[in-house]
């Protein structure tokens, strides 16, 4: 007799699951449940068809019921809701949402793959017609009409997340002046808010009014919003609202069928992907994940996770033996030419696990100087202090952030620690990167801290030192033409290349910071100074461009 398998919910985690599961057993009858009208859709691939980069609606659907059922023998019903899962009697109930009707679905195994919800909070105003959610096709339908109907000039979008900058390009490519506002004190709240500053000060640049550390108190206009009221008190005009505030991972079926739902919120599985009940097993957004620097399960809602998860627990509902160990939390966003992306754990996740660690920042050119086009890479990489293990690993820049996001990640997966990075053998042509790729940067200049070739100061760690009233030689060895533009306020101008000339304008025996550019020169003046006795000198890390990105 063939086995049944049912599944609640499409997309990345479902999908996978239903095409893995017919994979793993050919006989076995498969079955999927979707609400939404798609079995399949790309729904990272929203912001960018509402931006008009994708011009063609029907490529954002990967899969139709008829071409699931085609390729795979998968039975897939869209528009049907499951409601109730009764464990005792191994059955779903499942509501039509055309017909009304509701019927009972057996199953032999059964996999959730509910997926998350856009957060919409109860706010005075919310439901008027010009605000929207950007996370199923048919929102993306209605923001496109929306903008080719009433051409609205001004767009306020709330939540400065991977979706919320995603759609502020989107929405600058359609001509709208647009406003970004964010409750945190930085865009992108995944990353370092140091890192962040990069990609924030460039969207205002590009002409985004970015508003942080304000929430969204209220809506103004009646039936169509024309004002956006913040906690602050001040009023945004606008015609247009996303709202991109984050998901809410959907768990009422899990919890209505006491399956085990973890400290973070979302169904507990093992790495066999399944549940509390043997017989159940979930993927995707809703689901814990092991984050595989600290060994803890976490949230995660990526669409990277959610795919290999949907194989695992497709495959071992049909019979396999698959398992899925965790995942880094590799993520990368683009926004108006500037990208970020992160691997690993942050300096405020390390923080919070209560790790010994440092920090380390360099900037390197993507490829090579000489060749036309080069852009800098800003790299700050989180190091275990006793091992000089890498923990995590964050990029902000204009090109070559991908690759280089992906180098540490492997990293990352076979546990190298900063020196080996020193080491990896990675391609170099002056196109495509340098003889000492940004990478191999990141990995001397951590290594150096590692073996305590180097003692560094971070951008925050010289504030403090400033605001405490600290008495340190403060020296920038820059050129007096790049002073003179801009310098960190009370430092002192000795270019490296005359500072040996120079030592007796200093006290070797008081706390010394040199700084430079991005690092490299304030290296070379540390190790001068440290060949001439100076018992106390720091190089402060990143440069210039950390500190005047992160502390102004």
């Amino acid at each position: 007799m063939s086995r049944k398998i049912v599944i609640v919910g499409g997309v990345a985690g479902g999908a996978s699951a239903a095409a893995k599961a017919r994979r793993t057993d050919e006989s076995a009858q498969v079955i999927m449940f979707e609400r939404g009208p798609y079995i399949s859709f790309a729904n990272c691939g929203l912001p960018y068809y509402v931006g008009g980069q994708i011009s063609d609606r029907e490529a954002l659907l990967l899969q139709t019921p008829e071409k699931f059922h085609q390729r795979f023998h998968v039975e897939a019903r869209c528009l049907h809701e499951v409601v109730r899962i009764d464990r005792a009697k191994k059955a779903v109930e499942v509501k039509d949402l055309v017909s009304g009707r509701t019927f009972a679905e057996p199953y032999d195994a059964l996999i959730l793959a509910p997926g998350a919800g856009a957060i919409v909070p109860p706010l005075p105003g919310i439901r008027a017609d010009n605000i929207f959610t950007v996370k199923t096709v048919p929102d993306s339908d209605k923001i496109k009409a929306f903008l080719d109907e009433s051409q609205p000039k001004r767009a306020v979008v709330v939540g400065a997340g991977f979706i919320g900058i995603e759609t502020v390009e989107a929405l600058c490519q359609r001509g709208l002046e647009v406003a970004l506002v964010e409750l945190q004190q930085q865009v992108l709240p995944p990353f370092d808010r140091d890192m962040a500053a990069f990609v924030g000060k460039h969207l205002e640049e590009k002409g985004v009014e970015v508003i942080l550390g304000d929430g969204i108190k209220a809506f103004h206009g009646g039936e169509r919003a024309k004002e956006v009221e913040l906690a602050s008190g001040r009023r945004i005009p606008a015609d247009l609202v996303i709202l991109s505030i984050g998901v809410r991972p959907e768990i009422k079926l899990a919890r209505e069928a006491e399956l085990v739902i973890g400290p973070s919120g979302l169904i507990r599985v093992n790495e066999k992907m399944e549940t509390s009940d043997p017989q159940i097993y979930a993927a995707g957004d809703a689901v814990e994940v092991v984050q595989l620097v600290t060994g803890k399960k976490t949230r995660m809602p990526l669409a990277g996770p959610a795919n290999k998860q949907g194989r695992v627990a497709g495959a071992n509902a049909a019979g396999g033996d698959f398992t899925f160990r965790g995942a880094l939390g590799t993520a990368i966003v683009e926004s108006l030419e500037i990208t970020a992306a992160r691997t690993g754990l942050t300096e405020t996740e390390a923080q919070k696990e209560g790790l010994s660690f440092y920090t380390s920042y360099t900037h390197s050119l993507d490829h090579a100087g000489y060749y036309p086009g080069a852009s800098l890479l800003a790299i700050k990489l989180v190091v275990e202090k006793e091992t000089g293990r890498l923990l995590g690993g964050q990029i902000i820049g204009e090109k070559g952030v991908d690759k280089r996001i992906d180098v540490l990640a492997t990293a990352l997966y076979a546990r190298l620690r900063v020196d080996e990075l020193e080491e990896l053998d990675l391609a170099y042509a002056p196109q495509f990167s340098s003889a000492k790729d940004p990478v191999i940067m990141a990995g001397f200049v951590a290594g150096n801290i590692s073996r305590e070739e180097m003692e560094i100061i971070t951008w925050d760690q010289l504030e403090e030192l400033r605001r405490r009233g600290g008495e340190v030689q403060l020296i920038d060895v820059r050129t007096a033409s790049e002073h003179s533009a801009a310098h960190i306020p009370g430092s002192r101008l000795l270019p490296v290349d005359s500072l040996r000339e120079n030592l007796s304008d200093l006290d070797p025996n008081q706390e010394t910071v040199v700084y430079c550019g991005v690092g490299f020169r304030a290296y070379l003046a540390y190790k001068i100074l440290k060949g001439h006795g100076f018992t106390s000198v720091k190089n402060l890390s990143g440069g210039f461009r950390t500190w005047k990105t992160a502390a102004e």
